[in-house]
């Protein structure tokens, strides 16, 4: 199957080098490429692309702006091409929040346009397969307060999330009340995003949201994410830490959700284990792992993922107990973790 694309930037040169990365996939045709949104607009009306790649600065109308009317008016698969800066990350993570699929960051210091645009051509294949929903936005059901909730003292919960992570990562701690599990997360994504990401997190949340650093306790009411890029999280010790490993890629990743769960279920404290939307199979040993060392585990249903590759590859293992919708799950993850009556 060919996967058609639009490719929308005010940079002749940005075009042109998009376009190139993505036609040396025989899998991909580009149909046209558009300056800003007015024209892009035009040009989607016209070609009904498949997919389009967004920039997020461009004249007329911004990237978020225009995506915003893409998922209201026309819901379809978008990835959003951005500068790696902490300005990019921060107006990135709002527009996978809004309903894009995936982003790429644009070549800059030091990194050239094949080094930048390397898994560029897969991400728009994956967003072709995605389930894109109109208006984006996680709705989790409500979760218990911090009136009515006590998380056990001892109990460890471990996320692992890829593509379409950002936007169900943000439905689940944002229904965490202040006194939530010790709770650590791996999310593929970029290292210049990840300090955003905690920090949009921690804002959302009732719960404390960190970037994790090497050596922190875990804590009850606090959420440590996985720094992007350069290190595994683990977590180890009698009194449980993070440690950040600089290693290899495992399962195709650095940071691994395989690392991470592999590391939970080593220790000898309750624990529970959740793996969200995600292409490929990154999580599934690691959460069988986990679920024989005696964790409750949790999968997403492929309905509400956006990409049901890594939750589907866990459930065929056995690695997940229950299958629950994105809405269902921070009511479910909470019952798991809770202080025993």
């Amino acid at each position: 199957m060919t996967v058609s694309v639009l490719v929308v930037d005010d940079s002749p040169t940005m075009r042109g080098l998009i376009t190139a990365a993505l036609r040396r996939d025989p899998e991909i045709e580009v149909l046209g490429s558009a300056c800003d949104p007015l024209e892009a607009r035009e040009a989607i009306k016209r070609l009904n692309p498949d997919v389009i790649t967004l920039d997020v600065e461009m004249p007329n109308m911004n990237g978020l702006e225009f995506l915003e009317k893409i998922m209201r008016l026309r819901p379809m698969p978008v990835v959003m091409v951005s500068t790696l800066t902490q300005a990019g990350a921060e107006v990135t993570l709002a527009a996978l929040e809004l309903g894009a699929v995936d982003a790429v960051g644009k070549p800059g210091a030091g990194v050239t346009a094949m080094e930048a645009f390397a898994d560029l051509a897969t991400k728009v294949k994956v967003a072709a397969r995605s389930r894109v929903r109109a208006g984006g936005g996680a709705t989790a059901r409500p979760a218990p307060t911090s009136a009515t909730y006590r998380a056990a003292a001892d109990h460890v919960l471990a996320i692992g999330a890829s593509t379409g992570g950002v936007e169900a990562l943000l439905g689940i701690i944002s229904a965490f009340p202040a006194d939530c599990p010790a709770t650590v997360v791996t999310q593929h994504m970029p290292a210049t995003f990840t300090p955003s990401f905690a920090a949009r997190l921690d804002r959302a949340s009732a719960a404390t949201v960190r970037e994790a650093t090497d050596g922190a306790p875990l804590a009850r009411g606090c959420v440590y994410i996985a720094p992007g890029g350069e290190a595994h999280l683990e977590v180890a010790g009698v009194t449980p830490r993070c440690r950040l490993v600089r290693s290899d890629t495992v399962s195709g990743h650095r940071p691994s959700v395989d690392v991470l769960f592999r590391s939970v279920a080593a220790l000898r404290r309750p624990m529970t284990g959740v793996i969200l939307t995600g292409m490929g199979r990154d999580g599934a040993q690691g959460l069988l792992a986990m679920r024989q060392a005696g964790a409750g585990t949790l999968g997403q249903d492929e309905a509400s993922c956006v990409v049901y590759g890594m939750p589907k590859a866990a459930f065929e293992l056995g690695a997940v107990e229950r299958q629950l919708p994105l809405s269902r799950l921070p009511a479910a993850i909470l019952d798991l973790c809770a202080e025993p009556a």
